[in-house]
């Protein structure tokens, strides 16, 4: 009795769509349980790369340092960090020390000069642009003093008669932002020449023993800067960073056990507060990420094994009469499971590893951009491989029980009223409750964002609303679809016969049509609340920044340049406008050219095409008063100027604008203010859309003064809003694999009924019908059920999607609030997709007409 169960993967090939379901569903439930694994451990290696990417490079590791450190305790403090460093796993360190300002510096014989000495190790000088002279012992000097001072190669400086080494290099100044190297050197590798830094010029000394002597000669007691780190490479992953976190503070505590044991242990401050609280916030992403997916993804899998459960049922009737023989033979309920697991369990198998592959392999399109880490992934595996035996073992247990029931207990109606009584269960009305607790949590989801909160609370409950609304509605939509085709026998379209045919097949199938309409109703909103969400808080952070800096950059001046007395450099002409700022009276005054405001501001986050309409209007002086542009009007805000302006006269109201944002506000054009009325303006500002680097050297060659200057990149943390689109898009992702499943279950549902379509399509054109209306009649009931997919599916996830985005909004503490991005796009995609579907089902199912053979009708 061996022989059905050796044959049994032959014989499987006999219903190849059972094999194809077995496989997908396989494919689809071990493609979920894997995605989430990698996609929290992704999110989690995301936010590593974005914390390191804000991160001073030699920042990652252990950092050394004090201000004001004695000479004498250097070489101490070196050696101890120089010993224990290779044991941890770290390279050499890079010390740097810079002294104090040495004011009375001379150089070609004017003593004047104020400098600061400093030294790198060797690596510093390779992060320097020589511009003339060698590496030989000696100073390096910056190139602004020397070009402007006329200051040559081989110029013996002193400092008060005591002298110093001789000037062998000509360098590139390190400029404000320097370049990453120097990130953590700031404070004493950069002269800060936009807001008069007293200092003239950094002088690097060549080596270490240059700068020993020197400092040994000009007698220092102390140095002002004293810096030890380490660079290492940025860390890609979480574990890797947060053992790189680990090995970090372990050489810490080596180095301060070293020097506590020569008595120097208060000499330095060491420490990794700057990483460590990147790694603390990558973790966190990380495990909001994986609370937030973990139900949806539970749920995902339960519903991946319920299909197969489903499958096993469909291939125990399709082998009802060999199991009953073989039982009445002997085979006992386990051995007849087994036989289902012989069948069926090379395709699950294929399918279960199928899903996990491409789950890893396709992580860079549907996941963050970030590496998961080796435990993840293996985590990952052994997901795959527990669903995979979830689903093997409940095949054999289906089969088992209902070969028990059947041939053992001889009970098998009781089964039936079971299904039927869960088919009339509401479970809409727990949906709904679901939601309803989502809702409330929801509601008050951003009330935990703050600015000394870097990331959201997680509510798995708040998240999972989207998806229980959504699933809400697919159930209520197939309760009344179920309700209107059971009663559709009433129905008399026989003057249409396409139609009258149409809903017919519909009502002959009420249960696989109904549980289409749930997946797919299911599948769409689903995937339009996940891109609605995902996206909007994408598109969110976008417009946040571009509102709060003004443009792409802002670079604060004064007078001259607000006044035109310093052009606007050309490399920057075209991209950039001068805007002055007023404040005293409660609201907001922006001062504003009208001819170069729309290419350089940030106009295209605010609202409305008459913009520019109201820049030329208000350039119209008004005899009544100044006239201007209203923002964000409230009930406290008065026409009342500062500066002694005229009142304002309102020549049109925005709810937003630049640098303004919602809040209470004027813009004012400059063109009717008088040139008294102009120099009174405290603070001008340079909004430019080219990037912070350019305009900031532009403006530099240009003699501009700049105090601060900020850019869209750094003007706002983005993590928070990554943290909810990564979230999202897993969202995005079930709604993508349940689509899926809505397709190959409308495609399996048509070829199930070949025979039938076959023979009532035979039937009717032997009537007199012609093919083109039973394609269009096939269409029809098709296009009916998809269409009524795609309406409710769509109609209900914008909706969800467009009141949960506010709600989400990492930051509500800037305006504006987040926004439904535009639908249309996905609206029309999934309008297409629909109709290739419903045009290859048509098609399949006329087929079937013109391909039957005689035999076959007959056998139907």
């Amino acid at each position: 009795m061996t022989k059905p169960w050796r044959a049994a993967p032959k014989a499987a090939l006999s219903s190849p769509l059972t094999l194809i379901v077995a496989a997908v569903t396989s494919l689809l439930a071990c493609f979920l349980g894997t995605a989430a694994v990698l996609q929290a451990s992704a999110a989690g290696g995301a936010a590593v790369r974005y914390q390191t990417g804000i991160t001073c490079p030699d920042s990652y590791g252990p950092v050394f340092g004090k201000g004001n450190m004695p000479v004498r305790d250097i070489p101490a403090v070196t050696g101890a960090i120089q010993r224990h460093a290779a044991a941890h796993g770290f390279g050499a360190p890079v010390v740097g020390q810079f002294t104090t300002v040495l004011r009375g510096t001379e150089f070609n014989g004017d003593p004047h000069y104020k400098i600061r000495l400093g030294y790198r190790d060797q690596v510093g000088l390779d992060n320097l642009t020589l511009q003339q002279g060698t590496r030989a012992p000696g100073l390096w000097l910056g190139n602004v003093v020397a070009d402007a001072e006329h200051i040559g190669l081989g110029t013996k400086p002193s400092l008060k008669g005591v002298p110093l080494p001789p000037v062998t290099g000509i360098y590139r100044d390190l400029l404000d932002p320097p370049p990453r190297w120097w990130c953590s050197q700031q404070s004493g590798a950069v002269v800060d020449r936009l807001v008069d830094d007293p200092i003239d010029a950094i002088v690097f000394a060549t080596d270490r023993r240059t700068f020993d002597d020197a400092i040994k000669a000009i007698g220092l007691p102390t140095m002002q800067y004293f810096h030890v780190s380490f660079y290492e490479p940025a860390p890609a992953t979480l574990s890797a960073a947060e053992d790189l976190l680990q090995r970090s503070q372990d050489l810490v505590a080596d180095v301060r056990a070293d020097l506590a044991a020569q008595g120097l242990g208060s000499l330095i401050a060491a420490d990794v507060p700057t990483f460590e609280r990147s790694v603390q916030i990558s973790r966190q992403a990380q495990d909001n990420v994986f609370v937030s997916i973990l139900p949806l993804a539970l749920i995902s899998v339960l519903v991946g094994c319920a299909g197969l459960g489903t499958v096993a049922l469909q291939w125990y009737q399709r082998r009802h009469a060999q199991l009953r023989l073989l039982s009445a033979r002997g085979s006992g309920p386990a051995a007849l499971g087994g036989l289902a697991v012989a069948e069926l369990g090379l395709p699950i198998l294929l399918g279960g590893v199928a899903g996990a592959v491409a789950a890893r392999l396709l992580l860079g399109v549907y996941g963050p951009p970030g590496t998961p880490d080796p435990a993840a992934v293996l985590t990952a595996a052994g997901v795959a491989a527990g669903t995979l035996a979830v689903s093997l073992v409940l095949l054999a247990l289906v089969v088992a029980v209902r070969v028990h029931r059947e041939f053992e207990l001889g009970r098998v109606r009781r089964g039936g009223r079971r299904v039927r009584w869960l088919a009339y269960f509401p479970w809409e009305l727990a949906t709904a409750g679901m939601a309803w607790l989502g809702w409330t949590r929801l509601a008050r989801y951003g009330t935990t964002s703050r600015l000394g909160n870097p990331l959201p609370q997680v509510d798995p409950l708040a998240l999972t609303y989207p998806v229980f609304v959504v699933l809400t509605v697919g159930l209520l939509t197939a309760r009344l679809a179920w309700l209107a085709l059971h009663a559709s026998h009433r129905a008399r379209f026989w003057s249409r016969p396409a139609l009258q045919l149409a809903i017919r097949r519909l009502a002959g199938a009420r249960a696989p049509v109904t549980g289409v309409l749930v997946i797919g109703t299911l599948a769409i909103g689903t995937l339009a609340t996940g891109i609605g969400i995902a996206r909007g808080q994408e598109d969110a952070l976008d417009t946040k920044s571009a509102i709060f800096v003004g443009s792409n950059a802002r670079l604060d001046t004064d007078s001259p340049i607000g006044m035109g007395a310093v052009a606007v450099p050309a490399a920057l002409a075209g991209t950039s406008t001068v805007v002055g700022e007023l404040t005293g009276t409660g609201s907001v005054v922006l001062v504003v050219d009208p001819a170069t405001f729309t290419r350089g501001a940030a106009v295209d986050r605010v609202p409305g095409d008459d913009l520019a309409a109201l820049l030329q209007k208000i350039s119209q002086p008004d005899p009544r008063g100044t006239p201007v542009i209203r923002v964000g009007h409230t009930a406290k805000q008065n026409a009342q100027l500062p500066d002694d302006l005229p009142d304002a006269v309102v020549a049109g109201d925005l709810p937003v604008f630049p640098m303004i944002g919602t809040s209470p506000g004027y813009v004012v054009s400059r063109t009717v203010l008088s040139h008294a009325q102009l120099d009174g303006i405290p603070k001008w500002s340079v909004l430019t859309t080219s990037p912070l680097a350019e305009a900031t050297t532009a403006l530099r060659a240009a003699g501009v003064f700049i105090p601060s200057r900020i850019s869209r990149e750094s003007a706002l943390d983005g993590l928070p809003f990554f943290v909810v689109s990564w979230t999202f898009s897993f969202v995005a992702l079930l709604g993508a694999v349940l689509g899926v499943v809505a397709i190959l279950a409308l495609l399996v549902a048509v070829e199930v009924r070949r025979r039938q379509n076959a023979l009532a399509g035979a039937l009717v054109l032997r009537m007199g019908m012609r093919p083109r209306t039973l394609l269009a009649s096939h269409l029809m009931e098709l296009g009916a059920l998809s269409g009524l997919a795609i309406v409710v599916g769509v109609g209900c996830g914008v909706s969800v999607a467009g009141l949960s985005v506010p709600r989400f909004d990492p930051a509500t503490f800037l305006a504006p609030r987040s926004e439904l991005p535009d639908p249309l796009p996905f609206v029309l995609t999934v309008v297409v997709i629909g109709v290739a579907v419903v045009a290859l089902a048509g098609w399949i199912a006329v087929r079937s007409v013109r391909t039957a053979r005689t035999a076959e009708l007959i056998r139907a």
